[in-house]
């Protein structure tokens, strides 16, 4: 056997050791999360099992569902929820004493067709004219916790519209006025901004203006209870590195902060 033949054999052997090693050590880690964060964790969740043999397990509701659920004793590795919850979830100890991470975050806003026109909502006058003009809209029923139904909601009702927008209105039950506005079943859509930009069929306005706007943030920490915590620890590091970043912006997602 000649020399180079020698040293092939032990980088393949060596490949074999540290990929045993990898599934050897490898861990699920349980995410619980918010919907708005769907479209960027299905496409970055397999880049980081490939990078670290690590497996994730994600489950997608309402930010205020999955609150729910772990302040009921659910068990999760990895929590990425609202800053707010998050900083409550801590005073209530059901995450590790680390810092809790601020990962991404999205404005609220509105959505149109593709193609269609985008309407003026540079100002709260101009996108009080805007709803009024709207043949429909729609957003998330704020009485089942979705944020940015509660924004909508708050705006249209500091507008002094409410009764007028009330007929026209069809309140989902959580991220689905994207997908209803790309279809041609309402006119306009108040969503989280990473809820409009995935979807094909419908085109990003943007954020309602000035005060009647809101800005998410997303914030991740590590469940008491974690199984895997280290697993859990590099998952956070990988959301909040540059190449997870890149990704967010593309799905309409700012920087950490």
């Amino acid at each position: 056997m000649n020399g180079r033949s020698q040293v092939m054999q032990a980088a393949a052997a060596l490949t074999g050791l540290m990929l045993s090693a990898m599934v050897a050590n490898a861990a699920e880690v349980k995410v619980l999360t918010s919907v708005a964060l769907t479209d960027a964790l299905d496409e970055l969740a397999p880049v980081f099992e490939q990078k670290t043999g690590n497996k994730l397990t994600i489950s997608y509701d309402l930010a205020a569902v999955q609150k729910k659920r772990i302040l009921d004793g659910e068990r999760a590795d990895v929590i990425i929820l609202t800053r707010v919850m998050m900083d409550d979830l801590a005073k209530q100890n059901k995450l590790t004493p680390d810092n809790i991470v601020n990962v991404t975050s999205t404005p609220v806003a509105l959505a149109v067709r593709a193609g269609a026109p985008k309407p003026d909502i540079s100002t709260a006058e101009a996108f009080k004219q805007t709803l009024l003009s709207a043949k429909s809209i729609s957003y998330a029923d704020p009485a089942k916790g979705g944020l940015s139904g509660v924004v909508a909601s708050r705006a249209i009702e500091r507008l002094g519209i409410a009764e007028q927008m009330k007929p026209k209105t069809m309140l989902v039950p959580g991220a689905q006025s994207p997908e209803l506005v790309a279809k041609g079943e309402v006119e306009f859509g108040i969503a989280q901004a990473s809820e409009i930009v995935p979807n094909v069929g419908a085109q990003l306005v943007g954020p309602l203006p000035g005060e009647l706007g809101s800005v998410t943030q997303f914030s991740g920490g590590i469940g008491t209870e974690s199984a895997s915590v280290n697993a859990s620890k590099a998952l956070i590091e990988f959301l909040t590195g540059e190449e997870a970043v890149s990704h967010f912006k593309t799905k309409g997602f700012k920087s950490g902060g």
